[in-house]
C-alpha cells in the first residue's frame, strides 16, 4: 500500500458526507470532500480529520483488559468471553434474568456491524433492564410517529431542498448537521431557501448558529413549546386556515385537535412563551400562505417535560396545512434497504415498568433516567451486572454524578468500547472493536432519515489489527457463548453483516446488491423524496392518527403547568445544552485538532443577567442545581434569551480513572452533573435536560 485514494462515508454524525482520502505509504495524508458524491456534493465539517485521528490515537484500545489492583492488563479474547459469559450466567442464576442490564450508546447506530449484531447479543440476555441514548435524546419523536402513523421510525424529514418556508424549533442543524434529518452541506442549503425566494425562522432560547443565518430568531423560554405550537393550531382553526387537501381523505381525529386547540389562543400563551400573539399570528399566515413550508422540531423541542406532546403536533401542524407527504413539506424516505416493510404493527409501549418508580418501557427498552436508581436500589431485580455498548451514559444522561456513584457499586461490568473513559473506567472486562478506517460502512439508519434517497457502501481502508476483533464478531460470539455456555465454540464462526446487507438490498424496492455499490464507490443518488401515504402507513386501515387518545390525555398535564415557569426558590436561571460543530457528544475530544483553540466549556448568559449577578467577562461562576454544582468561566452575549443560560453538552473528562491524554487537558465540566433524572416527560420518561431550574453565582 503506497499511494492511493480511498471513498468513504464519515460516520461520525447524521449526516453521511463522502469523504476523498489520500493514503501514502500506508498513512493519511489528506482527508477532503467527495466532490463526486451526489449526497454531500463535497461538503464536510471539521469533525471528519477525526476519522485519522481516531485511527491513530494510541489511546484506543485493539486488545481486551481487565481491571486488576496492578491497573489495566491485557488479556487474551478467550480468557474475556470466558470470563464475561460466566459472571452473567452466575449473576443471573443467583438473582435472575434482570439483575443484569445492557446499555448503549449513540455511537451504536453509527456502526453497520453494532446496528446489526447487538440486538442478537442483547435478546440473549433475556433481560427486560434494557436502556439507550434513545431516551435522552428522540424518543418523542418515535413515539409520536408511531402513534399517529403507525411505526417508530416513520418520521416525517423535511423536504430541505424544495421547501420555500422552514420553520425550526429547538434544533441547530448548522452545528449538527442535521438531526432526525440526515442533511450534508445544511448552511448551503438553508440558503438556498432564501435565494429562490423563501424564508427561514428559527425558534430558541439562544440564537444559534442556524438562528444567526435564518430570516427571522425569536426567542423562546425552554419547555413551553408545546404551547407555542397550540396556539399555531388554534390560529390554524380560528381562522380558517386549515387545509389538508389530500390528507383529508385517510385523516381522523380533527375535530377532537380542534376542540383540544380551542383554548390555547395566541394571547393565552404568550406570556408563557414569551413570544407575542401578533409573532404567533404572523408564522402561522406566513406558513400557510407559502407555496410549500415544513415545520421541524428537534432536540430542543424532545428533550424537556412535554416532548412527545410537541413532536405530536408539529406532525399536526404540517397535515393541518397539507404539508405532510408533499414536496417542500414534510415526506418520507424511500431507502434501498427498507427494514421498516417487515415491521409489526402491535404494541410497543408500557408492556413493563421500570422496578422503582415505574416508567414505562417503549420499544423494549426502559427510561435510562432511571438506571443509576435501578443499580443503588436493594431489592429483587435490583441490576448487579451491566454491559455498556459505544456508550458514555456517565457524561450524556441525566445526573452523572449519580450514576458515577452507581456504576462504582456494580457486581460487575463490561464495556464494548475503544477506550477508557468517565463510564468504562468502572468496566471489569473491555472489549475493544476494529472501528472507523477499519470497518467497512452503510447507514442503515440514517438512509432512513436523510433529506435524499441514496445508497451507499464503503469498504474498510485499513486492515484492522492482528488478533483484534471486529463489532459483530464480538456480539455475535457473546451470544453464542450466551446460548451455549456448556460446548465447546471451536466450531463457530461470525458472519460478516455484510451477508445480510446484500440481501437487504436485493430485496429493498431498488433492486440493488452490495456489488453495484461497491461499482459505485461515491453512492448512487436514488432520486427526491416522493409522496408514498397511505400506502406507507403502518396504523390500521393506513389512516393518518391526528389526535391519539394517549397525547390527548396528556394535554391535562400541561394545561396544568400553563402558569408554571419551571423555576424554584433560590433557583432562578433555565439551563439549556447546546452543540458545536467540532463536537459529538463526548466522542471527539481526545482529537487534538478539534479541541485546540478558546474554551469551549462556557456559561452562556444574558448582558443584563450577567450584571444582575455582577459578573464580568470571563468570570468563574458556580452553578448549582438540585443534584449538584460545577464551576466554569461565563460567556457573556445577547444571543441568549434573559433568564436562560447554556452549557455544551460531553465536557467533564477530569474524572479519576480516565485514559484519555488530550480529552482531560480540555476537561471542562459536565452538565449532566446539572441535570436532573426526576425532571423528564413523564409520558414517555424521556429526560429533559431544557427544564432544569439552576443557581448562578460568582464564585
Amino acid at each position: 500500500m503506497r499511494n492511493l485514494t480511498h471513498f468513504r462515508t464519515c460516520n461520525l454524525c447524521e449526516a453521511m458526507c463522502g469523504l476523498e482520502i489520500k493514503v501514502e505509504d500506508g498513512v493519511v495524508t489528506k482527508i477532503e470532500g467527495d466532490k463526486n458524491d451526489p449526497f454531500s456534493r463535497g461538503h464536510i465539517c471539521p469533525k471528519a480529520v477525526a476519522l485519522k485521528d481516531i485511527y491513530e490515537d494510541p489511546n484506543r484500545l485493539k486488545f481486551p483488559v481487565k481491571r486488576t489492583e496492578n491497573g489495566w492488563q491485557q488479556i487474551s479474547w478467550e480468557a474475556a468471553f470466558e470470563e464475561i459469559v460466566s459472571k452473567i450466567k452466575e449473576i443471573q442464576t443467583k438473582n435472575g434474568n434482570n439483575a443484569v442490564a445492557m446499555y448503549q450508546g449513540n455511537p451504536s447506530i453509527h456502526n453497520l456491524g453494532t446496528t446489526m449484531n447487538s440486538p442478537l447479543f442483547a435478546k440473549s440476555l433475556r433481560t427486560k433492564n434494557m436502556f439507550s441514548a434513545t431516551s435522552a435524546d428522540q424518543l418523542p419523536h418515535h413515539f409520536a410517529a408511531w402513534q399517529m402513523f403507525g411505526h417508530p421510525m416513520l418520521m416525517p424529514i423535511p423536504d430541505i431542498d424544495f421547501t420555500d418556508f422552514m420553520l425550526i424549533i429547538g434544533g441547530n442543524p448548522i452545528a449538527s448537521n442535521g438531526s432526525i434529518m440526515s442533511v450534508p452541506d445544511v448552511a448551503n442549503r438553508l440558503k438556498a431557501i432564501q435565494k429562490r425566494g423563501g424564508k427561514v425562522v428559527v425558534i430558541d432560547p439562544r440564537l444559534t448558529e442556524t438562528a444567526a443565518k435564518a430570516d427571522q430568531h425569536f426567542f423562546i423560554r425552554p419547555g413551553t413549546d408545546a404551547f407555542l405550537l397550540l396556539a399555531i393550531i388554534q390560529t390554524l382553526f380560528a381562522e380558517n386556515l386549515v387545509n389538508l387537501g389530500r390528507l383529508s381523505d385517510f385523516t381522523d381525529g380533527i375535530e377532537l385537535l380542534k376542540e383540544i386547540s380551542a383554548e390555547f389562543t395566541p394571547e393565552k400563551i404568550e406570556k408563557q412563551t414569551g413570544i407575542s400573539a401578533s409573532t404567533i399570528r404572523q408564522l402561522t399566515h406566513e406558513f400557510v400562505q407559502a407555496k410549500s413550508a415544513v415545520c421541524y422540531g428537534r432536540v430542543g423541542v424532545s428533550v424537556q417535560t412535554f416532548g412527545s406532546i410537541a413532536q405530536w403536533l408539529i406532525n399536526a401542524i404540517n397535515v393541518l396545512t397539507g404539508n405532510l407527504d408533499r414536496t417542500g413539506g414534510a415526506m418520507f424516505t424511500a431507502p434501498a434497504v427498507d427494514f421498516l416493510a417487515r415491521a409489526k404493527t402491535d404494541n410497543r409501549f408500557n408492556r413493563w415498568q421500570s422496578r422503582v418508580r415505574g416508567l414505562p418501557e417503549f420499544l423494549g427498552e426502559l427510561p435510562v433516567a432511571t438506571l443509576a436508581e435501578e443499580i443503588l436500589t436493594e431489592g429483587e431485580n435490583q441490576i448487579k451486572c451491566l454491559i455498556t455498548s459505544c456508550g458514555n451514559p456517565i457524561l450524556s444522561t441525566p445526573n452523572g454524578g449519580q450514576l458515577d456513584k452507581a456504576f462504582d457499586s456494580l457486581e460487575y461490568m463490561v464495556a464494548i468500547d475503544i477506550y477508557i473513559n468517565e463510564s468504562t473506567q468502572h468496566a471489569d472486562i473491555i472489549l475493544p472493536p476494529a472501528t472507523g478506517l477499519e470497518v467497512p460502512h452503510y447507514d442503515m439508519t440514517f438512509h432512513v432519515l436523510a433529506v435524499r434517497n441514496t445508497a451507499k457502501f464503503s469498504e474498510a481502508l485499513f486492515p484492522k489489527s492482528e488478533g483484534a476483533k471486529y463489532d459483530w464478531e464480538i456480539y455475535q460470539e457473546l451470544a453464542y457463548r450466551m446460548a451455549h455456555p456448556t460446548s465447546s465454540n471451536e466450531g463457530f464462526v461470525a458472519e460478516s453483516p455484510e451477508v445480510k446487507l446484500d440481501l437487504g438490498l436485493q430485496f429493498g424496492p431498488y433492486g440493488l446488491s452490495l456489488q453495484k455499490l461497491k461499482e459505485n464507490p461515491h453512492g448512487i443518488d436514488l432520486g427526491a423524496l416522493k409522496p408514498c401515504l397511505p400506502n406507507r402507513l403502518f396504523t390500521p386501515e393506513k389512516r393518518i392518527n391526528i389526535a391519539p387518545a394517549i397525547l390527548v390525555k396528556d394535554i391535562a398535564r400541561l394545561r396544568k403547568s400553563l402558569n408554571d415557569n419551571g423555576l424554584s426558590a433560590g433557583f432562578e436561571y433555565l439551563l439549556i445544552g447546546r452543540r458545536h460543530l467540532r463536537d459529538n457528544n463526548s466522542w471527539m475530544h481526545n482529537s487534538e485538532r478539534l479541541v485546540k483553540g478558546r474554551n469551549r466549556c462556557t456559561l452562556m448568559i444574558h448582558s443584563e443577567d450577567a450584571k444582575n449577578l455582577n459578573l464580568e467577562s470571563n468570570s468563574l461562576v458556580k452553578v448549582t442545581s438540585r443534584v449538584g454544582s460545577v464551576e466554569l468561566p461565563i460567556e457573556i452575549t445577547d444571543q441568549m434569551m434573559r433568564g436562560v443560560v447554556s452549557m455544551p453538552h460531553g465536557y467533564g473528562h477530569a474524572r479519576k480513572g480516565v485514559k484519555l491524554d488530550v480529552a482531560t487537558q480540555h476537561a471542562g465540566v459536565s452538565i449532566n452533573d446539572l441535570t436532573d433524572e426526576l425532571v423528564l416527560d413523564a409520558l414517555t420518561g424521556n429526560a429533559a435536560f431544557n427544564n432544569v431550574a439552576v443557581k448562578v453565582e460568582k464564585v
